[in-house]
């Protein structure tokens, strides 16, 4: 397997925007281009989840190759629900391993804002099982339930989840990106609109338009991808044994971990993927850092503040940044090349060569853990 560079990023400010998919796509694509500094690619590699459902346009990775000029460059869309920014990348890496392609041009984006709440909740509601989904199930009223049962496994109070929402939107206070800038408390958290219990408001991700890109080459870049995994699970919450833990998760970061020869203790800063603040907790758990229910006294102790033990989430997270669905995956990984190049704009590790990100789709029915090394 050839090496892998992360030869350019780029990514637009999260929030609800008046540009177009495309529009945004282009930013964020020519600001990638711009950092590698070439702009001749072997295929672009296109991302959304549903832009059928938020935009009622298909064929779009046509239409966004045609928009950012690289016909007749070969190119494909993925789609794998809120992790299909990091199985675009996943992908994109996979060709320039093999040989198949030198240069390749990963951009993904999401426009959520043009319809109503309830409109967005039941599209991607379309993610999870559809008998499930038959019996009035949610995306946030499954996530409630795997929150709900973690607390009562680990004696988390709700105080204490309160806590993921408050540190993380503390990290994204300074994040030129991040949808929101600003400080919430516990007190916030908890007098925020009951969602579905024990989640509310503000231990929810935000309906959020953005895009971001990213260059992958065979040749010397920013930063080199160390290793990937990726892995599956069953589709129906019903059927699974452990609600507290994400096996997907586990399997990806074991395959990762693995092709890259490392362990977790290697880690210097992780983006895990938080659209429900309990799944940071898990996130952080099934990869390694901490044992099953460690993560709660990891978070108390601030061990995963930026400059604690393992830093989680030092950009705000999708609960700050904002969470474009099929964009966020690949936004993590750029976050984590502006922390490893030294160009994050908020508070992150100094020393930091190593960073992971970590990838939910759907209800973490297919999973990516992305380890991501700083240019020697």
């Amino acid at each position: 397997m050839k090496p892998v560079w992360i030869a350019g990023v780029g990514m637009t400010r999260f929030g609800k925007r008046e540009d177009s998919l495309g529009e945004m796509i282009l930013d964020a694509a020519t600001a990638a281009v711009a950092d590698a500094g070439y702009d001749e690619f072997d295929a672009v590699y296109v991302g959304a989840m549903n832009p059928e459902g938020f935009l009622d346009t298909a064929n779009i990775a046509s239409v966004i190759t045609d928009y950012l000029g690289f016909v007749p460059a070969p190119t494909l869309r993925i789609e794998t629900a809120s992790s299909t920014g990091a199985a675009l990348f996943a992908a994109g890496f996979h060709a320039v391993a093999s040989g198949d392609c030198r240069r390749v041009l990963i951009v993904a984006g999401e426009v959520m804002s043009r319809v109503s709440t309830p409109e967005a909740t039941a599209l991607m509601a379309q993610v999870i099982d559809s008998d499930e989904r038959r019996h009035g199930a949610t995306m946030p009223g499954l996530a409630a339930l795997v929150t709900r049962r973690y607390m009562m496994e680990y004696g988390l109070t709700r105080e204490e989840l309160a806590l993921v929402a408050v540190k993380n939107h503390h990290n994204g206070l300074h994040n030129p990106y991040a949808q929101f800038q600003k400080e919430i408390t516990v007190e916030d958290v908890l007098n925020s609109r009951m969602i579905a219990d024990p989640l509310r408001l503000f231990d929810c991700s935000p309906i959020t338009d953005g895009a971001a890109a990213v260059v992958l080459s065979a040749g010397r870049g920013l930063a080199r991808v160390l290793g990937i995994g990726q892995a599956t699970d069953l589709v129906a919450l019903q059927m699974r044994n452990d609600l507290t833990h994400f096996p997907s998760t586990r399997l990806a970061a074991a395959k990762a971990f693995r092709m890259a020869d490392l362990t977790p203790t290697e880690i210097d800063t992780a983006e895990i993927h938080d659209a429900f603040t309990s799944f940071e907790l898990i996130g952080a758990e099934d990869i390694g850092l901490f044992p099953h229910g460690g993560a709660r006294r990891a978070l108390l102790d601030g061990e995963t503040t930026p400059e604690g033990r393992y830093p989680i989430n030092c950009s705000g997270g999708l609960k700050a940044r904002g969470h474009p669905v099929g964009t966020s995956g690949l936004a993590q990984i750029v976050e984590i090349v502006l922390q490893l190049t030294g160009r994050a704009q908020y508070p992150y590790p100094s020393h930091a060569r190593i960073g992971l990100t970590n990838s939910v789709g759907g209800l973490a029915t297919n999973n990516l853990v992305t380890l991501i090394g700083a240019a020697e």
